[in-house]
């Protein structure tokens, strides 16, 4: 199947990481709302992703019949979901600016309403399962594409996704490959105190899935495991990509009260000044 997507060489998207930090930024200060620190935490897996010559997509027909399909279940990661769709060509950067504006195809949270998204989203915990009936579709109709389903790891909390990963693992579904960005932070705190996880890696090997894990802000190992999944047979994978919430700009790293918050002009010029942009 042809491939219409860009293929950057690893010093562009490197460039490109610093360059979606500093949009991410621009869209929360300009629409005075928006999540932040996960968006920064995931910016490698997304530019891997998009641009490391793994996805198949054309934006110049986001509904292509053979492309992969995305599955963003954590949709509070939007702002950087709508930088790399814009970058990909699915529509005008200069849209990125009308983000969380009422009547903006680009909306606070994923909707089926932006060229490039697969589906809408707001609560966590759903795409998953979202992700699984696709994957199923693909192979009763016979059409080869990958299924990607982006995850935050706070959402592993939730039942629903583990009866998803219970299906998944049962039909060995292998077009499923998931993403866990691994920034041990929620909305309420860092996710050990709140609900723990680990180890996160031994229950999904005890669900019969393929566990690579990683370090998430390392676009060659990124690149690595996702190419490795697309050669797993019989069982699902899971990258979980450890990164640091905030990533890029250390007053927000490690915070969790820059889950979501309203950036001033001061904070705006300081973090823009810390990308040297």
């Amino acid at each position: 199947m042809k491939n219409y997507s860009k293929k950057l060489t690893p010093l562009e998207m490197q460039n490109l990481c610093q360059s979606f930090r500093k949009e991410i930024i621009d869209m929360v200060y300009i629409a005075q709302s928006g999540h932040i620190a996960g968006p920064l935490s995931a910016v490698e897996q997304y530019v891997a992703l998009y641009f490391g010559d793994i996805l198949k997509y054309n934006p110049k027909n986001p509904n292509w019949e053979n492309r992969d399909k995305v599955v963003v279940s954590n949709g509070h990661y939007a702002p950087l979901l709508y930088v790399t769709l814009a970058e990909a060509g699915f529509f005008e950067k200069e849209i990125l600016k009308t983000f969380r504006n009422f009547e903006s195809i680009l909306q606070g949270h994923p909707n089926k309403i932006t060229p490039g998204v697969e589906t809408s989203s707001g609560p966590v915990g759903e795409g998953l399962a979202q992700a699984i009936g696709m994957c199923l579709a693909s192979k009763l109709d016979k059409n080869p594409y990958q299924v990607y389903c982006l995850m935050g790891d706070g959402e592993q909390q939730e039942g629903s996704i583990w009866e998803a990963v219970m299906f998944a693992g049962k039909y060995k579904l292998d077009n499923l490959t998931c993403l866990i960005d691994r920034n041990n932070i929620q909305i309420g705190g860092f996710t050990e105190s709140i609900m723990p996880l680990e180890s996160l890696k031994q229950k999904y090997e005890s669900f019969n899935w393929k566990v690579i894990e990683i370090n998430g802000h390392n676009l060659k190992e990124i690149i690595n495991a996702l190419n490795q999944s697309k050669f797993v047979n019989d069982e699902p994978t899971v990258i979980i990509c450890n990164t640091i919430s905030g990533k890029g700009i250390p007053f927000m790293e490690n915070k969790p009260e820059w889950h979501s918050k309203t950036i001033t002009k001061e904070i705006h010029e300081k973090a823009l000044k810390i990308l040297n942009i």
